[in-house]
């Protein structure tokens, strides 16, 4: 039977085989974690005195609502993937970049040219691809369960700008990685690298200043008792404190946050304003009667950023970007070891002699890595619960180890997350632990440091 198959045909299957026994387990392990939601009807005991039995079930179900709407698209993103790579979709696309390169005055000789007509395409596609789930999940789903708090016109106005965005910084990267494979001669992968690699942490540095003001509001933290306890917080640790913001995250969403920003140099903190109580606001009056309240106290603000400075100060960032570093080393390699094998092309619907250099990437880094992107991205998901372990054991170590936990259920409780995770589920798909078990840890090592 295999002896009939072309190798193109081959390197197709093998796709599509493990695309649905990846899929399947991702299904397999959703169904486990909606029959949890489905059989729990208790309280953990941990949480029996701070967790209304009308929360719980409100998370309950916001969180089936939410498996159900992941089990659906698992299903249609597959179905669509599926006919995408036996019709031979990307070929198809590339014969219309090529006819809509010559109409708009670029050469279709060119490879670059017609690779970024392509790409502009193929994002353009992507969009209606993906707006149904977009707009079921924000206005039907998250509004539904009292977490959207865009209007349409947010919404439209925040989906034109992400495209053009997108565009203004996908378009010269495209350009520029086809251009060095075409002249770096046998070792091109490492210019490539070291090219992405520069241009990661240009983007890493320039995002929160630059590109996150486009798309939220950021104020600066008011003075008074937070931010005078968050600088002494900083200042303890020789964190390199530049700026403290506030960004109103709550006209996106309900969810809460906080992070920092910036490799080099003074950095940034940036509070969500749903993590501060009553959203930082001295008068609550202009607050909608659900908004009362929600949000956490000052001490237990410092508990959160004492658990990311932690992160900071444990290497965790430096640590993750040598990974990712050497990630794209090795997937450049493969690349260049892979990306003349004509198989590949054909597979998608090429002809056999036509080898664009931005498919052949695409289809290495989608298709043919995939066993092993999955496998990393498990190990990473590993690591990262370790990372938010050692990030919980430092602002313990500050003696943040109540507030912390304090903190963490109310943001739990705030954000209608439901305590109670399959294991296998929670293994799989969490980069941080549950609440649960990170509140077990907290009071274990509150024990051990006794």
């Amino acid at each position: 039977m295999f002896e009939e198959l072309s190798k193109g045909e081959l390197t197709l299957y093998s796709i599509l085989i493990f695309l649905f026994l990846e899929n399947l387990v991702n299904l397999y392990l959703t169904r486990r974690q909606i029959f949890v939601y489905e059989t729990s009807k208790e309280i953990p005991e941990e949480l029996r005195d701070v967790m209304k039995k009308e929360t719980f079930e409100k998370a309950r179900l916001y969180g089936l609502d939410k498996a159900n709407f992941e089990v659906f698209k698992l299903v249609c993103d597959v179905g669509i993937a599926t006919i995408e790579l036996y019709t031979g979709f990307v070929a198809q696309v590339w014969a219309r970049a090529l006819e809509v390169s010559a109409r708009v005055g670029l050469n279709p000789a060119n490879e670059i040219h017609v690779s970024i007509v392509f790409l502009v395409m193929i994002n353009i596609i992507g969009i209606f691809k993906d707006m149904p789930f977009k707009i079921y999940g924000t206005f039907v789903l998250e509004e539904k369960h009292g977490f959207n708090k865009q209007t349409p016109g947010f919404f439209i106005k925040d989906q034109i700008k992400s495209f053009l965005v997108g565009q203004v910084l996908s378009i010269p990267i495209v350009a520029a990685i086809v251009y060095i494979v075409q002249i770096g001669g046998d070792y091109f992968f490492i210019w490539l690298w070291a090219f992405v690699g520069v241009v990661s942490l240009i983007l890493i540095t320039v995002y929160p200043v630059y590109i996150a003001p486009l798309f939220d509001k950021f104020r600066p933290l008011e003075d008074g008792e937070l931010k005078t306890s968050i600088e002494k917080l900083a200042e303890s640790l020789h964190f390199p404190l530049g700026k403290l913001f506030v960004v109103e995250g709550s006209k996106r969403s309900a969810h809460s946050n906080a992070y920092f920003t910036g490799l080099f140099g003074a950095k940034r903190i940036v509070l969500f304003d749903t993590l501060l109580l009553n959203k930082g606001l001295a008068d609550d009056s202009t607050l909608a009667d659900d908004e009362k309240g929600k949000g956490c106290e000052n001490k237990e603000v410092l508990a959160v950023l004492a658990h990311e400075l932690g992160h900071w100060k444990l290497g965790h960032v430096r640590k993750n970007i040598i990974i990712m570093q050497v990630q794209m080393f090795l997937i450049f390699i493969a690349f260049s070891q892979l990306f003349k094998y004509s198989p590949l092309y054909q597979a998608v619907g090429f002809p056999e002699n036509v080898q664009p250099i931005l498919i052949g990437f695409l289809v290495i880094v989608m298709y043919v890595l995939a066993p092993y992107n999955t496998l990393i991205s498990f190990g990473m998901t590993i690591l990262s619960r370790r990372f938010e372990y050692q990030a919980d054991d430092f602002a313990n170590g500050l003696g943040y180890s109540k507030d912390l936990g304090k903190a963490l259920v109310k943001l739990h409780i705030d954000n209608l997350g439901f305590p109670i995770y399959d294991w296998m589920y929670s293994a799989w798909n969490h980069s941080h632990p549950t609440l649960l078990q990170r509140l077990e840890r907290l009071k274990a090592t509150q024990k051990k440091d006794r």
